[in-house]
């Protein structure tokens, strides 16, 4: 891990579903020389629409030329800054590690406190998935590497903005009186 919190962008982009957008993305980073730290990308609700999670350097990549260029490359709808304060980031792992009969009780232990579910098990190994913060997963990937990971996987970070939180008014009723 890296000494302090690595400053970083990520941008939610809303693209037309079109074959090449993700290679002519990876393009545009890679020519640029922007870092990226994670790129997710799926179909949105309406299938003619995917949305790019796209985390990057902020070091390496000027917001202002990241969007610049992204507008010029891919039929883009929607760009949008997502501040992790006003974000709900998430992202996955699979994890299989070593857990032999002496040490599966405490493997299974450590995946309850995290919320992990133990999708398969085999003669000395198990694999876990955990869903969370990119925070709680360097926690729990530190924590089961002295039990000797054997191989992981991580999705890349997801993002959608945070909803408001305002109270609805509530408007007085009169009584109509009996």
């Amino acid at each position: 891990m890296a000494n302090g919190p690595a400053q970083h962008h990520i941008l939610s982009v809303l693209v037309e579903n079109k074959f090449g957008v993700l290679s002519r993305v990876a393009g545009l980073f890679s020519r640029r020389g922007y870092n990226i730290f994670s790129l997710a990308v799926s179909p949105t609700e309406d299938e003619r629409l995917s949305r790019m999670t796209i985390v990057v350097d902020a070091e390496s990549a000027p917001l202002e030329q990241v969007t610049k260029q992204l507008n010029k490359v891919i039929p883009v709808i929607k760009i949008t800054e997502l501040s992790p304060e006003e974000a709900v980031e998430r992202e996955l792992m699979l994890a299989t590690v070593k857990a032999g009969a002496e040490f599966r009780s405490q493997v299974t232990e450590l995946a309850a406190i995290f919320e992990a579910k133990i999708v398969d098990v085999g003669y000395d190994a198990m694999t876990l998935l955990v869903a969370g913060t990119p925070d709680k997963l360097d926690a729990i990937s530190d924590l089961l590497a002295p039990f000797g990971i054997i191989e992981s996987q991580r999705t890349g970070r997801i993002a959608l903005p945070k909803l408001a939180r305002q109270p609805t008014k509530l408007r007085a009723v009169k009584d109509r009186g009996a």
